[in-house]
């Protein structure tokens, strides 16, 4: 059984779609970003970072933060959606990762902030948000090209990582038409009974964006 320390946001629905994926148990504990629960001490006993999501595996007693660790942890304990051979599959799995951590989300979650929820506080950084976005979304697309997932021909905790930062190209200002390769990956993995089931955590909400 894993507790799942989590909220409605594209880290937070990484792990609950990684969970449905390998068919672990998990109990779901909502920590509400509204109300600052990610600062109450119980939590930060958990998560010192005071970020969600986190995990504690009530198997091994081991406490996880940070999304891409969490991912790479419960790939790892199931054998599952990060090959191990051959070696340019391991690694290239890892490197997409990274990219996620690194650049997408971070960057995404700029946009959000300067151009959904403080339009108009800065110019210059919607402007350098918005050019940004649409660098990553061009990376995204080109790495798409002639492949069905981002690591290779093998769905992995790379796609898993990407894919709920783009279910948020509505907030993006982004027309996933300009971007077939990105378009046709993002509704093959909405597609999935494990995606479909892990966005909804911990609490149910309108519907998955699509596409027109």
């Amino acid at each position: 059984m894993i507790d799942l320390y989590t909220w409605s946001t594209p880290n937070g629905r990484k792990v609950s779609i990684m969970l449905e994926e390998v068919g672990l148990a998990y109990e779901v504990h909502a920590v509400d970003l509204n109300e600052d629960e990610q600062f109450d001490p119980d939590f930060l006993e958990i998560s010192p970072n005071n970020k969600i999501p986190a995990i504690v595996d009530r198997e091994t007693g081991l406490a996880l933060m940070e999304s891409g660790a969490i991912l790479m942890y419960l790939a790892e304990k199931t054998g599952k959606l990060w090959p191990q051979e051959p070696f340019e599959a391991k690694w290239r799995t890892i490197e997409w990762l990274m990219w996620q951590m690194g650049g997408l989300g971070p960057m995404l979650g700029q946009a959000h902030h300067f151009m959904r929820f403080n339009p108009g506080a800065s110019d210059y950084a919607e402007k350098r948000f918005r050019i940004e976005t649409d660098r990553l979304y061009d990376v995204l697309e080109e790495r798409l090209e002639e492949r069905d997932y981002v690591a290779g021909d093998f769905y992995s905790i790379a796609d898993i990582a990407i894919w709920p930062w783009i279910s948020r190209f509505e907030w993006h200002k982004v027309d996933l038409a300009d971007y077939p390769n990105v378009r046709r990956w993002y509704v093959a993995l909405a597609g999935r009974e494990a995606v479909q089931k892990g966005y909804h955590v911990p609490e149910k909400q309108p519907g998955i964006p699509m596409p027109d």
